[in-house]
């Protein structure tokens, strides 16, 4: 009777997500999604652990319970027996940490909304109504102004910047104009992420669930992830505000599917080829709604995930076993098990030198990880 209570209060809970007008137009096309969220609570706990047992049955009032009168505030309390406490997913190996801190750069945003590291190891920074770009040893080299808040971030090989803002892009030239202002591509559009290969850019919407294909003009010519007839349908789990898309070295797009905890890849016509990822609070796992929620690629293929609430940044094999932590929650202290952090993940980029930059979005700043082989 308990389990069934914490199964509905989180089904509600997550159905009740509405900041971002992201629920389905069709009566029955959110079953997938509670059916993937009951299989994950019944994967050791792991999204109660989170939660906590004791905040689902918080949620439920006394009327909601069948009785008539409220308690007052403080009355009842819960007992220790309701009380999951998650303070050891904090504590992390030392032993499987093989990097460290070689720079931290203070952005001068009070929040970051998108990164991106250019060709150059340049790292542009984005928040509400700038972009930085800031070189290799943090010094400011650039700073242009955009129009409004800034959703995601991607320069693309062309030298331009592509820039998210909500529910379209806009593409800056290199002298930091606007040259092009793309149509959103459908209503409720809540854009981001944006990847850009040699002739594509790719755009993930996690408003409609979808990853856009651009060519460099702007045009939509394809998606990954629509339900269209004559094509196989694959569906991406978003329930909050985290999806991300790579172009990856071998050609495929490589996609989030953040309620699954998995990291798949498409081909550029939105097949699925091949995926990884394991439901777990154990450190090579990912858990909770939605993690990883960013990623990126190693210049020798090896993949950086970031997770939000348990703030992990890790790295992975190009087939996606586990190898190492990058910064665990010690690093990001405003993060771990906080309420405020759920809507704030950690970006993740990486430079040609292999170093790894994270953007601490809830306190503006990038911090530098250099593995420690290549300390010098």
């Amino acid at each position: 009777m308990l389990w069934n209570t914490v199964v509905r209060v989180v089904d509600a809970v997550a159905d009740g997500f509405s900041d971002l007008n992201m629920k389905d137009q069709k009566p029955g096309a959110d079953e997938a999604r509670k059916a993937t969220r009951r299989k994950f609570l019944t994967s050791g706990l792991c999204g109660v652990s989170l939660f906590g047992v004791g905040g689902a049955l918080g949620l439920l009032t006394p009327k909601a319970q069948g009785q008539n009168a409220r308690p007052e505030p403080g009355s009842r309390k819960l007992g220790a027996e309701f009380t999951y406490d998650v303070s050891g997913l904090s504590k992390i190996d030392p032993k499987l940490i093989q990097y460290e801190l070689a720079a931290k750069v203070a952005s001068g945003f009070k929040t970051i909304e998108g990164m991106a590291v250019d060709a150059g190891d340049r790292i542009w920074i984005a928040s509400i109504g700038a972009v930085k770009g800031f070189g290799k040893t943090g010094t400011l080299e650039r700073e242009l102004s955009v129009a409004g808040k800034v959703s995601c971030l991607e320069d693309g090989p062309d030298h331009r910047l592509y820039v998210g803002y909500g529910d379209h892009v806009e593409v800056l030239g290199p002298e930091g104009k606007v040259e092009m202002r793309w149509e959103s591509p459908a209503p409720k559009a809540v854009l981001t992420s944006i990847s850009a290969g040699s002739k594509d850019v790719f755009v993930a919407d996690a408003g409609n669930r979808v990853v856009w294909r651009y060519d460099l003009a702007g045009k939509l010519i394809g998606s990954i992830g629509k339900k269209e007839s004559g094509r196989n349908f694959h569906r991406f789990v978003v329930p909050s505000p985290f999806f991300d898309v790579q172009v990856g070295h071998e050609g495929l797009v490589w996609v989030v599917n953040p309620g699954e905890h998995l990291v798949e890849a498409f081909t550029l016509d939105g097949e699925k080829e091949t995926g990884w990822g394991e439901t777990s609070t154990a450190v090579q796992g990912f858990c909770g709604c939605c993690n990883p929620v960013h990623f990126a690629f190693l210049p020798d293929g090896r993949v950086v995930t970031s997770e939000k609430v348990i703030p992990r940044v890790k790295v992975y094999s190009s087939q996606g076993k586990f190898e190492c932590i990058v910064a665990g929650p010690e690093s990001f202290p405003r993060h771990f098990n906080n309420p405020s952090a759920k809507l704030a993940g950690l970006g993740v980029a990486t430079d040609s030198q292999g170093r790894v930059v994270v953007a601490d979005t809830l306190t503006g700043e990038v911090l530098i990880f250099m593995h420690s082989a290549n300390k010098v």
